[in-house]
């Protein structure tokens, strides 16, 4: 039988190409955060100069994995959407385990996060870390939300008085055009953790609500005394981990 080998006609190893550059995923991971930066900022996040910054972003807006606003002097890039996040997350699921493993000295060595990363983080525009994963089995446990097909999750029996008590209007964020409830495989975990629309009005509100606190210039979150006394009385979850 005649096999067929991966060439730049295939846009997954097109895709792969731009994410596998050591450069260029450095500059992808940096905008997980959801916010927009400029070429200087993220040479200095990727460290790599400027030159081969400029080179980088050219090939990522190109190649569709990001979006540049031009604004008075300067221009602000960001991930060209949820997609990108979903799938840089997922492949670094993938490089925590053994065989995608990097090698390094003579070593196979896998990538590791800090514990404040591991804890608690922003996904692009969702939660993700340790808190998101056991936030999501809690929620599952109380039939907040359930799994429906292999990567999404629906509403369960309690999902819409849950999400009503903490100032989340499930209503309208159904009727938007972007996928309700996804599962997103952490990468820290290689367990789901709750995305899509209703992730990211969920974190918008924890936001608000003061149970979490962003760290400035990163992806990590704080969750707050409030946050984890709340987090503790609605859904038993909320402590801090070891």
């Amino acid at each position: 039988m005649k096999t067929t080998e991966l060439s730049p006609t295939h846009a997954v190893a097109i895709v792969g190409e731009l994410i596998g550059e050591a450069g260029r995923a450095g500059i992808l991971i940096a905008l997980l955060d959801g916010r927009a930066r400029t070429a200087g900022e993220l040479a200095l996040v990727a460290n790599i100069s400027a030159q081969s910054a400029s080179a980088h972003l050219s090939k990522l807006v190109d190649g569709g994995l990001l979006t540049v606003q031009p604004q008075g002097r300067h221009r602000y890039y960001s991930l060209a959407g949820a997609d990108v996040a979903h799938a840089i997350e997922a492949v670094g699921s993938i490089a925590t385990r053994g065989p995608a493993a990097v090698r390094a000295g003579g070593a196979l060595r896998r990538p590791t996060a800090d514990s404040d990363m591991r804890r608690a983080r922003t996904c692009y525009d969702h939660l993700a870390g340790l808190l998101a994963v056991e936030l999501a089995i809690k929620l599952e446990n109380s039939n907040v939300i359930r799994v429906s097909r292999e990567r999404e999750y629906e509403l369960g029996p309690a999902g819409g008085r849950w999400f009503r008590a903490m100032g989340v209007d499930v209503a309208a964020v159904q009727c938007g055009k972007r996928a309700f409830a996804r599962r997103c495989v952490d990468w820290t975990e290689r367990r789901p953790h709750l995305a899509g629309a209703l992730g990211a009005a969920m974190l918008m509100r924890m936001v608000e609500l003061r149970w979490v606190v962003r760290r400035k210039d990163s992806r990590v979150v704080r969750v707050t005394e409030l946050g984890e006394r709340e987090l503790s009385r609605r859904i038993g979850t909320g402590r801090r981990a070891p």
